[in-house]
């Protein structure tokens, strides 16, 4: 009996500590709790950060260099080799891949194919030597002096994987030669590149015109509305198109992703600061907002250490809501040729290559990119439903 009264008591201690935790914890604690429960969130979550570190260390993943530079020429629109452990001649302990035959057929009006040897094997290996990357290199250099930015970075040669003989192409080719798995991998990485350079623009922009806004309201709020208005009554593909014209050909690539993620972010504030604006409306005749204005407290103050802070869980579920939205625009602009170009390696250049029916007809593995473009685009759009039920303190009464 005494045992039973001891294990109740703590039962008890526990149930009283998780209580105490949960009345004590703090507003980022209490979403990450809610944001746990949500089976369908955490389980986007994890494939958004796979995804994100795989773009991160794509040079690293890719076997080969994903621009014209790493392309096979005996291996064009090839389809895509898997590494295996048995074939009819046994099983063996390392992944293989059969080797490759190149030749001429009358049937094919002479043109080069290529045949699979099941007689010959190609090993697979890992911590191989190839071509040589950097990291946190970045070079950005425009027409004339105004802007002219080069960062070396680090040098490496190691890659995860390779063959021990010839090419080694997990997601096939293009009709270039180049390895798709590896312009895949940089193609996440620009995309979420280009994606965060226009969040974090809009989002200064929507904290700084928003706040503004809101909190003085009248004349001041008047002329930013108006603003604001303006903006976001600017067709967009117009005006990618006018952008397009007027971006020089001798701009880089470089440039021109620089150029394309400001342009997202220029674009992209309007709704974040009507949401702001809102909010701070409602919340300027607090009487913490008061109470700091009689203590001499500059409005600067005010809007970034009180206002704003009331406001951060919704911000960050809108800075993360965002997020598909300017990689969809960074996609949807490429696809049709007004964004990035060739050699870039993002989502929207690599869609360009399924536009034909050969590609439908002929080469199905062009399509393995779209499945990381959706899979991407749907796990930042759980993530973000997540996190916004997580925010809402009453979600789990609406349900």
């Amino acid at each position: 009996m005494a045992e039973q009264d001891t294990a109740l008591t703590a039962e008890q201690l526990r149930e009283q500590k998780k209580k105490e935790a949960y009345f004590t914890a703090s507003q980022a604690q209490l979403i990450w709790a809610r944001f746990k429960k949500n089976k369908a969130a955490m389980v986007a979550a994890t494939i958004l950060l796979t995804m994100v570190l795989m773009g991160f260390f794509a040079p690293f993943l890719s076997p080969y260099d994903p621009t014209i530079a790493g392309r096979d020429k005996e291996y064009q629109n090839g389809a895509p080799q898997m590494p295996m452990f048995c074939d009819h001649n046994g099983c063996s302990v390392r992944p293989f891949l059969h080797g490759l035959e190149r030749y001429r057929s009358a049937e094919t009006n002479f043109r080069w194919k290529t045949k699979v040897d099941p007689e010959k094997r190609r090993y697979l290996e890992f911590f191989v030597q190839g071509w040589e990357y950097r990291i946190f290199a970045f070079d950005i250099d425009l027409p004339g002096k105004a802007i002219d930015i080069k960062i070396s970075g680090l040098s490496f040669t190691t890659h995860l994987f390779g063959a021990s003989e010839g090419g080694l192409h997990i997601f096939g080719t293009d009709s270039a030669g180049k390895d798709i798995f590896s312009r895949t991998l940089h193609a996440i990485w620009t995309s979420l590149a280009v994606g965060t350079i226009g969040v974090v623009i809009s989002f200064v922009l929507a904290l700084m015109i928003g706040g503004a806004s809101g909190y003085f309201g009248g004349k001041i709020d008047g002329f930013f509305q108006m603003i604001t208005d303006a903006v976001r009554t600017v067709p967009a593909i117009p005006l990618f198109m006018a952008l397009a014209a007027f971006i020089p050909d001798e701009w880089s690539s470089e440039a021109r992703f620089f150029f394309i993620s400001i342009i997202l972010g220029l674009i992209g504030w309007p709704t974040l600061a009507r949401r702001v604006r809102t909010h701070l409306l409602t919340e300027r005749n607090q009487e913490y907002v008061l109470a700091a204005q009689l203590c001499g407290a500059p409005p600067r103050h005010i809007i970034a250490k009180h206002l704003l802070p009331s406001f951060t869980s919704y911000i960050i579920v809108d800075l993360v809501i965002s997020f598909p939205y300017m990689v969809l625009s960074e996609t949807a602009l490429s696809f049709i040729g007004l964004g990035l170009k060739e050699p870039v390696n993002s989502l929207g250049v690599l869609l360009q290559n399924v536009t034909s029916g050969d590609v439908l007809l002929n080469y199905q593995w062009y399509f393995i990119p779209v499945i990381f473009f959706i899979t991407m685009v749907m796990a930042f759009v759980f993530v973000g439903d997540g996190l916004r039920d997580a925010a809402d303190p009453y979600s789990d009464h609406k349900k």
